[in-house]
């Protein structure tokens, strides 16, 4: 079969060919052409930057599909396979305004926690935003996903008719669904209330089940906390709203922390105190707000003294309360080493050392 056979053949469908890479071609160079005045312009501000450079690939697919449709629009509807392509073109056509929707998302949450960096010494309000911004960008993103799927199934009228069929047992349908996703909608329920009333945010300091970490991530189901020694605990939202738990940040990052040293009860105090303030002064983790030491207990062999320090965080408090610990003892040891804990026994026979 020569050209010429073919092209008669095809009929009608060579020029629709024909129009349809034409019409391609010149959505593909427009989109070249504008994308970069469309980066200019929106450069300016950091939301628009971001939105613009996470939408690049899906207009890239959005405009010749959007084209196309309008091509297959115009074409009689006598002409054999015109339906079928024209609706392959329109659920594609849906896809990437999907896509499309879903990454304009994710560029305006990128682009707001851009202007909120949280590099910074105090960062408060933009972990607040940060988490605030991821939870509302997922929960949204899903949403357009969701409506989507459910615009792609209209457009086949058997699905709408099955659809319309389901009507008459939606209760006994509803309260199945709603039983065996109990567990999805109390996690989206929590993750909104989290969002909302934040509780917790990322890069918060928690102690959940007796273990100390930072909130690495929040997804729509559950948080993710790092471990001190680089363990990763998985907790589910629902967990962080029906149980108590330690937030050491949530209004500040700065803490207290305590030493406590036994030794004997003819220790002087004061020197300990001087010297734990000597210390504390000389030490770069300590914020210069408490430096205190008190006796807080005494049995019929030694005495407890609290050194109760404060630091600008609970890795500095950590650091800080070592650091003092090893110290004092090694000033008690070399100044007062009478001072350590021991054990008195009186033996008869033998005179009382005291």
């Amino acid at each position: 079969m020569d050209w010429n056979t073919l092209i008669r053949t095809l009929g009608p469908w060579t020029e629709l060919i024909l129009l349809g890479t034409g019409v391609v071609l010149v959505t593909q160079l427009a989109h070249r052409a504008l994308r970069p005045v469309v980066r200019r312009m929106a450069a300016r501000s950091l939301v628009l930057s971001a939105v613009v450079r996470r939408i690049d690939a899906p207009v890239q697919w959005l405009l010749p599909l959007a084209a196309l449709q309008l091509v297959w629009q115009g074409v009689p509807e006598d002409v054999a396979g015109q339906a079928l392509v024209s609706h392959v073109n329109g659920i594609l056509l849906l896809a990437a305004i999907t896509w499309l929707g879903t990454r304009a998302i994710r560029g305006v949450a990128d682009g707001v926690i851009q202007r909120h960096p949280d590099n910074v010494a105090d960062n408060l309000q933009a972990r607040r935003i940060r988490t605030q911004t991821n939870v509302l960008a997922r929960i949204a993103a899903g949403a357009v996903l969701v409506a989507g799927l459910a615009l792609i199934l209209m457009t086949f009228p058997k699905a709408r008719q099955f659809g319309a069929s389901l009507l008459a047992s939606a209760g006994v349908a509803g309260l199945v669904v709603g039983l065996a996703a109990k567990s999805v909608f109390s996690n989206l329920l929590a993750g909104l209330q989290i969002a909302l009333a934040q509780p917790i945010r990322i890069d918060d300091v928690l102690i959940v089940e007796g273990e100390w970490g930072r909130v690495e991530e929040i997804t729509a189901t559950d948080v993710v906390l790092r471990i001190w020694d680089d363990r990763r605990l998985i907790v589910p939202l629902g967990w962080f709203i029906d149980h108590p738990f330690q937030n050491w940040t949530r209004t500040s990052a700065a803490l207290l922390g305590t030493v406590f040293l036994w030794v004997d009860p003819r220790l002087p105090v004061d020197a300990v105190r001087d010297e734990a303030k000597r210390l504390c002064e000389a030490s770069p983790l300590w914020d210069k707000r408490v430096c205190l030491v008190q006796v807080t207990e005494v049995s019929e062999r030694a005495m407890q003294l609290r050194v109760l320090i404060s630091a600008a965080d609970s890795g500095a408090a950590f650091d800080l309360r070592c650091e003092l610990r090893e110290k004092l003892l090694a000033f008690i040891a070399r100044e007062h080493p009478a001072a350590l804990p021991r054990l008195r026994a009186e033996v008869q026979g033998f005179p009382d050392p005291a």
